[in-house]
Parts: structure tokens; C-alpha cells; sequence
């Protein structure tokens, strides 16, 4: 029977759980220290077999690796700016065991404008090519607009100088600070900027005072939508099959919306083919349970605000307005793994004037 059972190779149990990782990581860590620190088959020895194990866990994780001093290597677990992702890499982190020769960091860090020195695509990326200003909006005054100006930007590369932006301002601020601070961000050639041009180094603290003021602003706000009146909406979509909304209509017009600025939207696809993209009676329970199971998780009193929900063309949507992205994050992530049947998906992104429900507002 021994030998026997050695023909065959034990199936092993994919990962479930942050310390299923790292029990597998500290199984293997020699090796992977080793390949690093002598610049040995880094991809083959290491990355393929990461790889592969964070996506038993969950789809979005990313890493970067290197030698941080002559002895530890630096894991950096990034979501490359996703934020529904963000919450699951810091929770990752902050389970990882001590390990010698080891650093591992959640999401990449901010580092000072002497390291930033990036070549990409023929192009350089630094404090000499590289200025900013920022927008104000008087309709819009806690929104943070920045444009970043680099001397080689035109029409044709533009593609190669924004990635290259982006990369140089994750190294510069941080990726969390990139994802979560700035609510727009535009890529320009410097004789294109509508005002004086500031230093780049000089970001960090700007976005670090826009902050603070934006947090003190709306510190302890909280919004109670108990009594709030709903308003029904009927219209046609351009195919000419119709939608139904039904909406927040108080909250749409609440005037501290910058207090809940990252919006999610949940999307529930279902077959309507039969009732001119509406559900059927079977099928509108099923929504509607999902949306209460949402809701049940995600109270006002805690910063998620419901704003309402439109159905057509065989698509439930259901939105969220909330005060922070990493609640939510876990429990429609959650919700998509229960329901798996339902063909259930959701993004989160920051709007923090709500435009994207503009179409909901009267004309």
C-alpha cells in the first residue's frame, strides 16, 4: 500500500484563510529569501509559486519584491490602486507572522522625492520634468483637483507619460494616498497649465492640509435617513425598454454628500426577456432579498447611505453612499461570494458630490 500511494500526488487543499497563507509562506520562506538575496530564478522559484497562492485566497492581490538592506527582503503586497481591493491586502499584512530576513508591507509606501528617478519607455519621471497645480471649484469646494505637468507629454505619448505619472506619484505620496486623496487627476504639458506651477515635492503637504481640513469639516457627521422620502422614476432607456428607479430623493438633495464620498454600486444581472427587461414576480423577491441582506449589513448609522435603486433592461442596480471603502469592500465582496449564482458583481469608486447621480436630480 506504501507503494502504492506514492504513484500518485497528494492533491493539495487550496488556501482559505490569511494564516492558510502564511503558514504555506513560512513553509517555503528559506527558499524564496535565498533566490532573492542571490538574484537567483527569482520568477521561477518565487513569483510562480506567490502567485498562483494569492489567488487561491482572492483575485487583486499584486507584489512587488526586493532587497530593502543587504539582509531582508521586502515583500510589498499592492492592489495596484483597486480599491475595492485595499482592505483585503492590509488585512493580509496585518496577519503576516514575524519572520527574520523579512519585511512585508501592504500596499507601496511613500518614499521622498530623491528616490524618484524613474526611466519608462524612453521617458524620465522626475522632480525636473515633473510640476503641479491644483483647481478649485467654488460648487465643488472640497473636491481635490490635481494637474500634473511633464515637459515631455504630448498627444502621441500620452498613454506612456500618465502610466509613468501614476507610478512616480506611488512612489512620491504613497499608493493608498494616490487611490484615496485626490479626486481627479489630469496629465498635461507644462505650456498647457492654466496657473503658476508648483515644485512636486511640495504635494505631499498639500494633500496632507487638504485632509485635514476635509476630515475636521465632516468629523462625526452622521446621517440618519430613517424618515427620508423615496421618489419613484419611470423612463425609457435609448433601446426603448423602460426603467424604474426609486431613489433617495432627500439625500439627493442634502447639502454634506462630500461626507460619504465613495460610492458603490452593486449590479444583479437576471433574465427579463420575457417581461421586456423588467423581473419576474420570482425574481423581484430575489433582488429585493439581496438588497435588504445589503442593507441589513450596511446601516446609516455607520456611514453607508442607500440611495436608491433602478431596474431595466434585465440589470438590478442597487447604490451606496459611504463614508469609508473598507466596510463595504468586505461585505459586497462577501455577498458576490453567496450569491455566485446570481451573476451579482459591484464596483466602489470616489464621487464625492455624488455627480454620478445626476441624472436622478430635477431639471
Amino acid at each position: 500500500m506504501r507503494f502504492l500511494t506514492s504513484l500518485f500526488k497528494r492533491k493539495t487543499q487550496p488556501l482559505k484563510s490569511y494564516a492558510d497563507f502564511w503558514k504555506w509562506f513560512v513553509q517555503n520562506e528559506q527558499k524564496f529569501y535565498n533566490v532573492v538575496k542571490d538574484q537567483g530564478a527569482i520568477k521561477k522559484v518565487f513569483f510562480s509559486k506567490l502567485e498562483p497562492k494569492l489567488k487561491e485566497l482572492k483575485d487583486g492581490f499584486w507584489f512587488l519584491v526586493g532587497m530593502s538592506d543587504t539582509d531582508e527582503v521586502e515583500l510589498i503586497l499592492t492592489a495596484e490602486g483597486v480599491i475595492p481591493n485595499i482592505v483585503f491586502v492590509e488585512e493580509l499584512v496585518a496577519a503576516a507572522p514575524k519572520m527574520a530576513h523579512w519585511k512585508i508591507t501592504a500596499l507601496k509606501q511613500a518614499s521622498t522625492i530623491d528616490a524618484l528617478g524613474i526611466e519608462m519607455d524612453g521617458y524620465t519621471f522626475n522632480a525636473e520634468k515633473m510640476r503641479f497645480y491644483a483647481t478649485t471649484h467654488d460648487a465643488m469646494p472640497d473636491e481635490i483637483d490635481i494637474t500634473i505637468t511633464h515637459e515631455d507629454f504630448n498627444a502621441t505619448n500620452s498613454v506612456s507619460i500618465i502610466n509613468g505619472v501614476y507610478i512616480a506619484l506611488d512612489i512620491l505620496i504613497g499608493e493608498l494616498n494616490v487611490a484615496t486623496k485626490i479626486d481627479q487627476l489630469d496629465v498635461i504639458h507644462p505650456k498647457e497649465a492654466t496657473t503658476e506651477l508648483i515644485p512636486l515635492e511640495k504635494l505631499k503637504d498639500f494633500l496632507i492640509w487638504r485632509e485635514k481640513e476635509f476630515v475636521e469639516k465632516y468629523k462625526g457627521l452622521r446621517r440618519d435617513t430613517e424618515k427620508d422620502t423615496y421618489s419613484s422614476l419611470e423612463g425609457t432607456l435609448q433601446n426603448g425598454l423602460p426603467l424604474i428607479a426609486i431613489i433617495n430623493s432627500d439625500l439627493l438633495n442634502w447639502d454634506s454628500k462630500a461626507s460619504h464620498p465613495w460610492i458603490a454600486v452593486v449590479e444583479i444581472k437576471y433574465d427579463g426577456k420575457k417581461n421586456n427587461g423588467m423581473p419576474s414576480a420570482t425574481t423581484y423577491q430575489r433582488l429585493n432579498a439581496i438588497e435588504d441582506q445589503i442593507m441589513a449589513a450596511l446601516q446609516a448609522t455607520d456611514g453607508h447611505l442607500n440611495i436608491g435603486r433602478e431596474t431595466a433592461d434585465s440589470v438590478r442596480k442597487i447604490y451606496l453612499a459611504n463614508k469609508d471603502f473598507r466596510k463595504v469592500s468586505k461585505v459586497l465582496y462577501h455577498i458576490k461570494i453567496e450569491h455566485s449564482d446570481s451573476a451579482l458583481d459591484f464596483n466602489i469608486y470616489k464621487d464625492k458630490y455624488w455627480q454620478s447621480f445626476q441624472h436622478f436630480m430635477p431639471h
